[in-house]
């Protein structure tokens, strides 16, 4: 057969020893039908074959986060306002106080992760007296990884917090001296108090679910992830909260391949969601779109350790080895992989005890079970996971969490924490994730830039180079290490003939530019099996339409999703176009320029400047 597409002159990483550097990539029926030199792929060309030239850019298999929190975030992404990757606190204000002005009651503005304090210039979160003078009606929740919150009065008044409401459970209403509620609600020792305000928000009609699920996964496509494995989550269940998502499959809708575990919601009650699970649908069942993974990151309540670094290491409860070992009992007779959310060593060691015990009777036999984060690993617990054939997934939250580490526990010890590089050296299939939306931004160029520097997102040098990994081992972990994860090996992470053809072509080269220029890097054209699903620059004209935004207040259209720089470096001649207010706006005083640079995404930046109301933008 020939091909439906070749691509031609690109500088291809493909991960595959025997073709390392192919001058040429044929696709036909969703699958790399070949790869090597230009003359012999070019060969295979039919009359309908579609040839692009890439130009000399790199071009990476597609990339895979293996732990996102993609379904549940699809729900609300065209809700929430992203301060992902801006840089100062003054502009992530000015889109608050913009978005503001647009949101209707009873709507809510919303700020739900991705970001972090030590990103901003000013190393601080917004004042409670700064979001009331912003928003003296409209209520505003502001999430801050999961260690706290911050409402205004509008949102207080929203959720019904009086000076009578009762201290949560495991958290904190922050009070004044006369008992009324600040604003601040903390999370100690676990955020069930954030996640249970966040839940009382209104939702997204069904239509503006699908609408923000798609914009969300189109997000993704523009950094040039095309798989993700679905982790769950809290106040998301199985399966009312997965119509939306089915649709989209249903409608062949998806620009992300999708496989999803599953999170249980019941304290007390998690064996029988799992057995109730086991009977409705199984491991693999699905397609190469959409499919299911398994259980977890949630298997029992008592042995989910909390990772807010601020507060100290809680112990998980006596009963917590029982509750497990009734679980994962099930999962192994079922056949049931699963992934653990453990950020301790203390939490990880007894979790191994209980995966130890029940293997002696029941053996796994191949089943591929995880460890998520695993923050703060021994050597020893990783020798543990490695003999009973577990893989380790990483997701970049010390970039966020760093300096509060740092404070509680020292710089030496978050020299290897996580301890990547003894992870890889132990042989246990190790993948990397960014676990969004609400701790880590969904941007795999942070994760990326993170594992190869060793800096957080604020700057801060945590590593030494023993535990940095080389670029092309970080991208490894983003591309066909992850395929372990959701039992693909072999079907995706590599440019190779009869995997499935979903590439990234970068807007620069990742092996070429400086560490510092990573986390700057996205996708200009984005296949998922061979289909275009996103494209700019040269590649514009091959991207399908986006969707449209619903609703018409939400931030996504006005703002779009991480704030990325997209437009070079100062200097660069794109640089020099000006809108019609020429350095700055007369009317707000506002450097459009200098808003590029700060990072003001090109498809973004006329919705950024119009929502100003003075009708000017960057180009």
């Amino acid at each position: 057969m020939h091909p439906d597409l070749v691509l031609l002159n690109g500088r291809f990483t493909t991960n595959d020893p025997a073709q390392p550097s192919p001058e040429a990539v044929a696709i036909t029926n969703g699958v790399f039908s070949a790869v090597g030199q230009a003359e012999d792929v070019m060969a295979r060309r039919g009359p309908s074959t579609r040839v692009v030239d890439l130009g000399g850019r790199r071009a990476i298999p597609g990339l895979i986060d293996s732990h996102i929190h993609l379904i549940r975030g699809g729900l609300n992404y065209n809700m929430e306002l992203r301060w992902d990757g801006v840089e100062s606190l003054s502009d992530a204000m000015a889109m608050l106080r913009a978005q503001v002005e647009v949101t209707p009651p009873p709507q809510w503005v919303r700020v739900v992760g991705g970001f972090v304090e030590m990103q901003f210039a000013e190393k601080r979160l917004p004042t409670l007296d700064e979001l009331n003078a912003v928003a003296p009606d409209t209520p505003v929740f502001i999430l801050h990884l999961y260690d706290r919150a911050l409402l205004n009065r509008a949102a207080l008044r929203a959720v019904g917090y009086t000076r009578d409401t009762p201290a949560p459970p495991g958290g904190e209403i922050v009070r004044d001296g006369a008992g009324e509620p600040t604003g601040l609600l903390l999370a100690r020792p676990n955020a069930n108090v954030l996640y249970a305000t966040l839940a009382k928000g209104p939702a997204l009609a069904p239509d503006a679910q699908l609408s923000s699920t798609r914009h969300f996964m189109r997000e993704l496509n523009r950094f040039g992830v095309t798989s993700v494995i679905d982790a769950g989550g809290g106040f998301h269940n199985y399966p009312d909260d997965y119509a939306i998502i089915e649709e989209l499959h249903a409608d062949d809708e998806l620009t992300i391949r999708i496989a999803y575990n599953l999170f249980t919601q019941k304290p007390g009650g998690e064996h029988g969601d799992f057995e109730k699970w086991t009977q409705m649908v199984g491991p693999g069942q699905g397609d190469d779109r959409y499919r299911m993974n398994g259980a977890g990151e949630m298997l029992v309540f008592s042995a989910a350790d909390f990772e807010d670094f601020r507060e100290p290491r809680p112990d998980l409860p006596p009963r917590m080895e029982h509750d497990l070992e009734e679980v994962v009992r099930l999962l192994v007779e079922k056949r049931w992989p699963w992934r653990l959310h453990a950020t301790y060593d203390e939490s990880i060691s007894r979790a191994l005890d209980v995966f130890e015990r029940v293997a002696r009777d029941m053996p796994f036999g191949g089943l591929h079970w995880i460890i998520d984060h695993a923050e703060t690993i021994s050597p020893r617990s990783i020798d543990r996971v490695a003999a009973l054939g577990g893989g380790i997934a990483v997701q970049h939250r010390m970039a966020y969490q760093g300096e509060y580490f740092i404070e509680r526990y020292g710089a030496l010890a978050a020299e290897a924490t996580p301890p990547i590089a003894r992870m890889l050296a132990s042989g246990v299939p190790v993948g990397a994730g960014t676990d969004a939306t609400r701790i880590s931004s969904h941007n795999p160029w942070v994760s990326l830039s993170w594992l190869v520097t060793g800096r957080t997102v604020g700057g801060t040098s945590m590593y030494p180079a023993s535990n940095c990994l080389s670029r092309d081992v970080a991208l490894r972990l983003w591309t066909q290490a992850n395929a372990w994860f959701s039992n693909e090996q072999g079907r995706k992470g590599r440019i190779a003939v009869g995997e499935l053809a979903d590439v990234a072509v970068l807007s620069q080269d990742y092996f070429a530019v400086p560490e510092s220029e990573i986390v700057h890097t996205r996708s200009v054209l984005t296949l998922l099996g061979g289909r275009v699903v996103w494209g700019e620059d040269e590649f514009a004209g091959m991207a399908p339409p986006a969707p449209p935004v619903l609703p018409d207040w939400s931030p996504v259209k006005r703002f779009g999703g991480y704030q990325s720089r997209r437009l070079g470096q100062p200097g660069d001649a794109r640089m020099t176009a000006r809108c019609g207010c020429a350095a700055g706006c007369a009317v707000h005083g506002h450097d459009h320029t200098a808003a590029v640079r700060r990072g003001t995404p090109a498809a973004d930046a006329r919705g950024f400047w119009g929502a100003f109301g003075c009708g000017c933008w960057a180009v």
